[in-house]
């Protein structure tokens, strides 16, 4: 695979979705959870959908119950949670994994082309990619990072724009 839009995941509701779909676009690739102490982000990251959505910014959200099972419940359960708590409009996938022997091909992808705290491991819920409107990684932060603490980077994405 050479970026991410080769790559197809499952939609909430189980169908496949060609992330080709989102060329052109800058992307925030998270892997996400209802009931995690970084749960609060969620707000965070939609202030920065909202700010930045128009100007071709798309987060993708992949709940993951991987970290002592944070993200409990059906895809329909976790959308309703987020819809409600933190009414966020950003695209949400189906629940994936992300280390291991059973790791989704995309994240396998995403942690060769940037390394985090941990190397290739993603160390908790909340880790982020960024990526260009080529679809390549331009930055991975950790999961402490508030999405507050990358309008820098994705400013600079948006001036790189034609």
């Amino acid at each position: 695979m050479t970026n991410l839009y080769d790559f197809t995941v499952k939609a909430q509701d189980g169908t496949d979705i060609s992330l080709s779909k989102y060329q052109g676009k800058v992307l925030l690739v998270v892997n996400t959870a209802t009931g995690c102490g970084l749960t609060p982000q969620y707000e965070g990251l939609q202030n920065l959908y909202d700010t930045y959505h128009d100007k071709g910014f798309e987060i993708l959200d992949f709940p993951c119950n991987q970290f002592m099972n944070q993200a409990p419940g059906t895809a329909d359960e976790i959308n309703t949670f987020c819809t409600l708590n933190y009414q966020t409009t950003f695209p949400r996938f189906a629940k994936i994994k992300i280390n291991g022997k059973e790791a989704d091909p995309l994240y396998d992808w995403l942690k060769s082309q940037a390394k985090g705290p941990l190397g290739k491991h993603i160390e908790w819920n909340f880790a982020k990619f960024l990526i260009d409107q080529n679809g390549n990684v331009v930055k991975r932060f950790s999961s402490k990072t508030e999405p507050e603490k990358m309008v820098t980077e994705l400013e600079s994405l948006f001036k790189q724009c034609p």
